[in-house]
This record gives C-alpha cells, structure tokens and sequence, in this order.
C-alpha cells in the first residue's frame, strides 16, 4: 500500500510540492512570531496598493499562503482537486489553470477598485485591504476538473462548488472575495476547451460513464468470443 501510495504522489509532483509549501506556510503562520507573520501577511495581500507597486512578486508570494493556515479546509480540499486534474493534464497545464483563476480573478476584482478610486467613488482606503490565499485557483482548477467529467459528476461538481460559494457570501466572506470566487469559477469553465484538447489520462470509470448505452456491454461481449 505505502508503495502503490508513493507510485500515486509521484504522478502528481507539482501538487504534492504545492501542497508541502502550504503546509509549511501554514504551519509558521501558526508557530512564528505574530507580528512578523501578520507583516508577513499584509506584505502578500493582492490589494490595489501592493499590485501597483510590484505585481509579479505580489501575485506569487499571495499564493504561497492558505486562509486559516494549517488548520485551513483549503488544504484538505487543495491536494485533491489539483491532484486530480494534474493526472489528467500534467502539471504544466495545471499550473497554467491555477494562474489562470488566481491572476485574473484578482485583477477582474481589484482593477474596479483602483479605477472607482480614481474617480473619487471610493476612499483612498479602499487601495489597501488584507487579500491572500489559493482560493482562485484551487476554484478555476475545480471548475477546469468538471470539464473532464461525465456529465452528472460535472454538474455535481459545478452545482457543490456553487452552493459553498453562495453559504460563504451569506456568512462573513467580502463581497469583494465572492466576486473573485464567482469570476475563478467562470474562468475554471471557460478553460474546457483548453482543458479538453490537453487531456493525456481518464479513469476507467469516467470512459464508460461517457460510453454511449450498450456500448460496455457489447465491448465485453466482444472480447468473449
């Protein structure tokens, strides 16, 4: 079993690397020093103010953090979605889905921000706020995953992702953030195409549930006689 495991993380090396530097990220937001991780955090925010001043750097240490550290539902949620999607793609073109969702979701939330600024319908405050996490992307690659199922578990899929976007709104979540989230799941759909043409592997289950109806049982039938 521990080998068939080591078989299967290794299929996936850009998730399982991903998914160790949140943990780490995770863990010294939990153990380090308060003032240095909130500096830390606040210095990783994909706010107007840190954008317009660097925004590679920005857009990529943002990412290196998950919203509730170790204890985070991200990072159970995380290594399974893009895990999955990584076999399926490679982690190349899953990296490029999670980019996808994480880069313009943060530009399609934050660049309103900075133009309602300018033009005075926004306090100069609003140029400053604490923005991090995988979020986006994890949602984009979600949505991207649907892509590649057959249709029930593709709308199962789609239909659950939705509902927990709609519960967080309701809760506490910013609207600015639900936003975001709505437009990485609109971005995660419009990436099928890509998505669809770049598949290398489908679980054999997820061939027959496409199959049309009899085919599996004369494709059995056939290698009987």
């Amino acid at each position: 079993m521990a080998r068939s495991l080591s078989r299967a993380l290794l299929t996936v090396p850009f998730t399982l690397g991903y998914t160790l530097v949140l943990l780490g990220t995770g863990l010294y937001a939990r153990l380090g020093d308060p003032g240095t991780v909130r500096d830390l955090l606040a210095g990783s925010s994909t706010d107007v103010f840190h954008l317009s001043q660097r925004p590679l750097l920005t857009l990529l240490v943002s990412a290196l953090w998950a919203v509730g550290g170790i204890t985070s539902p991200y990072l159970a949620v995380f290594p399974l979605v893009l895990g999955a999607l990584e076999r399926r793609l490679g982690g190349v073109r899953t990296a490029a889905v999670f980019l996808l969702g994480h880069v313009l979701a943060t530009l399609l939330t934050e660049v309103p921000v900075a133009v309602s600024v300018a033009a005075g319908h926004l306090p100069d405050s609003s140029l400053r706020r604490l923005d991090y996490g995988v979020s986006y992307g994890l949602i984009a690659c979600a949505a991207a995953l649907a892509g590649l199922l057959s249709p029930r578990r593709r709308w199962t899929l789609l239909g659950g992702v939705a509902l927990v976007l709609v519960a967080g709104i309701l809760v506490d979540v910013d609207p600015l953030t639900g936003w975001g989230h709505a437009f990485a799941l609109l971005l995660g759909v419009v990436s099928w195409p890509y998505v669809r043409r770049n598949i290398r592997w489908r679980p054999q289950a997820e061939r027959k549930d496409d199959a049309p109806p009899g085919f599996a049982h004369s494709e059995q039938a056939s290698g009987n006689t």
